[in-house]
């Protein structure tokens, strides 16, 4: 989407050294520390890190239109392959 490299921009020990979940150690990891230091510092009150949750969620956001658009990608070429092989060209 929008020629944008995918790549990690953190490393595993960097998520290792933030203890982040394994279940949070995706594309969107290196806002995730910001916002867990955030949180830590301000005692988790609801009011404080707006900023850095609202830039994780659209990454979060993101994400997830990237992993649809790919999926409709693999669906797609999928239903090409097998019309090949049952020859509905």
């Amino acid at each position: 989407m929008g020629g944008h490299v995918h790549e990690m921009q953190v490393t595993r020990q960097d998520m290792k050294d933030a203890k982040i979940d394994l279940q949070y150690r995706d594309f969107c990891a290196h806002l995730l520390i910001p916002l867990n230091e955030c949180r830590r510092e301000n005692l988790f009150a609801p009011w404080s890190c707006k900023h850095e949750k609202h830039v994780y969620e659209k990454c979060q956001y993101f994400e997830y239109k990237r992993r649809v658009e790919l999926m409709q990608e693999q669906k797609a070429a999928e239903g090409a392959d097998s019309r090949r092989v049952f020859g509905d060209q």
